[in-house]
């Protein structure tokens, strides 16, 4: 029950935060700002693209290892969890057999 309680949980928070996603981000420092606006002006859309897709490279990343890394971790507890389960049944069954 624990296990599905904090798969539950680990899904409605990765669901969260991919509704919490921008589809546009706009917030950029001045310079950038200042250098993308002259280009739009001489017409290049590129290079505000290509800011606005490296800011959410930049933002995205250090969600994703963090949720991998837990994801790791959760399951090489569960693992573990039933190798001692098992170890113990293993254990149980022979002292049931020697009495």
């Amino acid at each position: 029950m624990k296990d599905r309680i904090i798969c539950l949980f680990f899904r409605s928070l990765n669901v969260l935060l991919l509704s919490l996603l921008p589809m546009a981000v706009s917030a950029q420092c001045a310079m950038c700002r200042a250098t993308v606006e002259n280009n739009v002006s001489n017409g290049d859309i590129g290079i505000g693209a290509s800011l606005n897709t490296g800011i959410l490279y930049l933002f995205i990343l250090p969600y994703l290892v963090i949720s991998t890394v837990g994801y790791l971790w959760y399951r090489n507890s569960k693992r573990e969890k039933e190798r001692i389960l098992r170890n113990q049944q293993i254990v149980a069954d022979a002292t049931k057999d020697i009495t």
